[in-house]
């Protein structure tokens, strides 16, 4: 993919606004009682996993967290299967029993969404390891927010990767915030600093700005393609929402809230788009597509079939013999 190419310029458009309409009906779905759970939305984030993955091959794998939608999304998971899936239908991904924090999809490389905070990291890790034991060029990916920074399995899998020089990429999605807490109050230490102490390069970039971060993950996986070991992207974001949907953010002061919408990379992109030549009926188009997807993929998922227990319980309990 080029970034000049009026079509694959679309495309990240596509990806970007697609991500986005996901995950604003499924907040009303959720606020409706069609989604079951919690969920953890990533709106204001679209930039990090549409330009990420629009630089993975077909069999890189991605490891996710709570807040995973967009990276499953941009990964190639199905807007329909998702939709089945997150509602909890039979027909979904994972026969509806993942939902949205354990969204995965093994044939494309999703390796899944983790309700566990850090936990995306060590499973990365091992897919990376296996990568390099086939000898083959992909590359993992593992997906935490900057309130992984303080769990030990980022430092064990930094020192890991770095030791055997996996074809791991770390993509931290810094928006400030640990969970209810500002990152600084949880954890001293900056990203460069801990990368710096196992030897993984690091770069951190304005994860706002989608063409800033292909340019950063593109040359990030290029050079672990060629066999350089493991790099870490820091990409500065801001999450629009609460922790988890419904979250009051009655912590979060209301200065930083009332300024989030300066900080759309939809919309930044979008005037990136206009100066290389984009015109605003093509953009509308997008759109328009778009929405018609998502509202055909929730009519889908509304007709499909609830678990039966019988189904449901396999995978879960195993029968066990007569004492």
């Amino acid at each position: 993919m080029t970034v000049d190419n009026k079509q694959d310029l679309l495309g990240i458009y596509q990806r970007m606004v697609t991500i986005r309409l996901v995950e604003l009906r499924l907040g009303r779905l959720f606020a409706d009682g069609e989604v079951p759970g919690f969920i953890h939305l990533s709106v204001g984030q679209e930039a990090v996993a549409a330009g990420t993955g629009s630089v993975l091959h077909a069999d890189d794998t991605v490891a996710s967290t709570h807040r995973g939608h967009g990276h499953a999304l941009a990964k190639g998971i199905d807007v329909e299967e998702f939709f089945l899936e997150l509602m909890a239908k039979e027909e979904g991904i994972c026969k509806g029993r993942g939902g949205s924090m354990h969204v995965a999809n093994m044939a494309i490389g999703m390796l899944g969404a983790n309700a566990i905070v850090g936990a995306s990291i060590p499973i990365a890790l091992g897919s990376a390891m296996a990568h390099q034991v086939k000898k083959t060029d992909a590359v993992a990916v593992a997906f935490f927010g900057d309130g992984a920074m303080a769990e030990g399995v980022l430092h064990e899998s930094l020192n890991m990767a770095s030791l055997w020089k996996l074809p791991l990429l770390f993509v931290c999605e810094n928006n400030g915030w640990a969970e209810f807490s500002p990152t600084h109050k949880q954890f001293v230490a900056p990203l460069a600093k801990l990368c710096d102490a196992f030897s993984v390069p690091h770069f951190k970039i304005d994860g706002n700005d989608v063409l800033a971060v292909i340019e950063a993950a593109r040359a990030a996986v290029g050079r672990i393609r060629a066999g350089e070991g493991p790099k870490a992207l820091e990409c500065m974001t801001h999450r629009w929402r609460g922790h988890y949907e419904g979250d009051p953010q009655k912590y979060r002061p209301s200065e930083e809230l009332a300024v989030l919408g300066d900080h759309d990379p939809v919309v930044r992109y979008e005037a990136a788009l206009r100066e290389r030549g984009v015109d605003e009926a093509e953009l509308q188009a997008v759109r328009e597509h778009v929405e018609e997807q998502v509202e055909q993929a929730v009519d889908r998922a509304r007709q499909g079939r609830e678990p039966q227990w019988d189904s449901a319980r396999r995978d879960v309990y195993t029968a066990m013999g007569a004492a």
